[in-house]
């Protein structure tokens, strides 16, 4: 079996200085091929040889120096690239790419996962639990080092695709993107994200003629903490009138985001265009720490009466770069490298490992106020429950809290003596929370690959991946699609 494009291996050149056999590859047919780059100067052309028994495959060994390179192909006579490869835009025109690396440094040692997601656990709460657990030095065996260099080919050969896709290519065959009016009252609003099913929509103002922000469900869980806050101006009557513009301007007087002048302004509506590439798509939803980002596309010359698109979401693009690689997954070390070999996702810290911030998890007797709290304080999406043997038993993410919208039920709850196991069955089928048809929970081992783990958040509705020990399920550590783009984009 070939792969288009070019695999590498290491071997030492002539001089003691080390060069890398690169295969290239041009699986696509032709009378004859040659290939040319930036290690030929761009002015010899390399005869490339059908492979035995595959006449429409061509390929070629070429010892490189270590760095990067770029190359294209004359097939019968006409320049080709590989659009099954990274590419970009070059002074010889669309042009494959490559990093080659020295070879890696593969010294067997033992990894103890570390922690890179920005999420701080720091919340000062008896309910919530913190887990760190006692290492068993027999209970893993040793993984090997990933190098940096063998990571920055992967990372490299990911951004460029990820620099020379478009936003529009998230755009589905058909669907539907839901808006709401600022003047809606939240009550109705929350009731809506409910029936619909999603816990995010952006904001449109007819009056300015253009969308203004997002309503989430932080919104509703800050709207439920000051219902039960005894002091609050807020009661839930003034919720059949309480528009959601009301609400925001009074959550930015409470946050009091204001300029270098003092003076108090909203937050910008962070927005794509359908022409912007999804690496900065990634990076506006990772670096404003948001869910989706709408793209639009302006219908007037002036930028006014944008037309909603869609919502782009970091699994979407994730979907795109799985589907990329699946097959040339091999040629990209990382994604068969074990996740716990990789300084990605939020891990149970070890006793003695004082560098690292523990794992928060609930019990399902804990107070659903509890979870709130964590919600807000400690800015996490997602909140393993366990039971008391610390294996896994669901997991509570802010998406759940719109089924308090059921009803009206946060109307007549108190949020200190509902607990989360029953929060969570509020937006259960009548059978049994914890049974084995009630599949909710998305889990993974610390010796699967990344690119399994990867296959797993791309499917929709997945936003997080628990590590969970394997027979017992003990909570071990979590994954998420931010954690996934920081590791990759970093």
């Amino acid at each position: 079996m070939f792969a288009s494009g070019m695999d590498y291996g290491r071997e030492s050149g002539g001089a003691g200085t080390a060069l890398t056999p690169a295969r290239f590859v041009w699986p696509y047919g032709g009378r004859s091929v040659y290939l040319s780059g930036s290690f030929t100067g761009w002015s010899d052309h390399w005869p490339m040889t059908p492979v035995e028994g595959c006449p429409s495959v061509f390929q070629t060994i070429c010892s490189l120096p270590p760095g990067y390179h770029q190359y294209k192909f004359i097939v019968d006579g006409e320049w080709r690239h590989d659009e099954h490869q990274p590419f970009v835009t070059g002074n010889y025109g669309i042009v494959n790419t490559v990093l080659l690396t020295r070879e890696p440094d593969y010294n067997p040692a033992v990894l103890s996962p570390r922690t890179t997601s920005g999420s701080s656990m720091d919340v000062d709460n008896e309910t919530s639990q913190r887990v760190v657990r006692v290492s068993d030095s027999t209970s893993h065996e040793p993984l090997p080092r990933i190098s940096e260099p063998v990571l920055e080919v992967s990372r490299h050969r990911i951004s460029v695709f990820l620099s020379t896709h478009k936003a529009y290519e998230l755009l589905p065959e058909s669907g539907k993107v839901i808006a709401l009016d600022v003047d809606l009252p939240v009550k109705q609003a929350f009731h809506i994200l409910y029936e619909q099913g999603i816990s995010t929509a952006p904001l449109w103002d007819f009056c300015k003629g253009q969308f203004v922000g997002v309503l989430s469900a932080l919104d509703f869980i800050l709207i439920l903490q000051e219902l039960g806050n005894h002091g609050s101006n807020l009661t839930e009557e003034e919720l059949q009138t309480h528009t959601i513009s009301a609400w925001k301007e009074a959550k930015l007087f409470l946050n009091k985001q204001t300029n270098e002048h003092g003076k108090i302004f909203p937050k910008r509506l962070v927005r794509a265009g359908p022409d912007e590439n999804l690496k900065d798509v990634a990076l506006k939803i990772l670096q404003n720490r948001v869910a989706t980002v709408p793209v639009t596309h302006s219908t007037s010359d002036d930028g006014s009466y944008p037309q909603l698109l869609y919502l782009a979401s970091l699994s979407e693009v994730l979907k795109l770069v799985c589907r990329y690689f699946r097959h040339s997954a091999s040629t990209l070390p990382i994604l068969q490298s074990p996740i716990s070999s990789l300084p990605l996702g939020t891990w149970v810290p070890k006793i003695g490992d004082s560098n690292r911030q523990p794992l928060a998890i609930l019990r399902p007797n804990s107070s659903l106020s509890a979870a709130l709290n964590l919600f807000v304080q400690a800015e996490v999406s997602s909140i393993p429950i366990v039971d008391e043997n610390d294996s896994l038993l669901d997991v509570y993410s802010r998406s759940d809290i719109t089924a308090l919208a059921k009803d009206k039920i946060y109307t007549h709850i108190n949020l200190e003596e509902m607990t989360v196991h029953q929060a969570l069955q509020l937006g259960q089928e009548p059978y049994s929370l914890y049974g084995a048809t009630g599949q909710r929970c998305h889990m993974c081992l610390r010796s699967d690959s990344l690119h399994k783990v990867m296959e797993r958040l791309a499917k929709p509705g997945v936003r997080r991946v628990v590590i969970v020990e394997a027979g017992s399920k003990r909570v071990e550590g979590i994954i998420s699609l931010g954690d996934i783009f920081r590791f990759l984009l970093s």
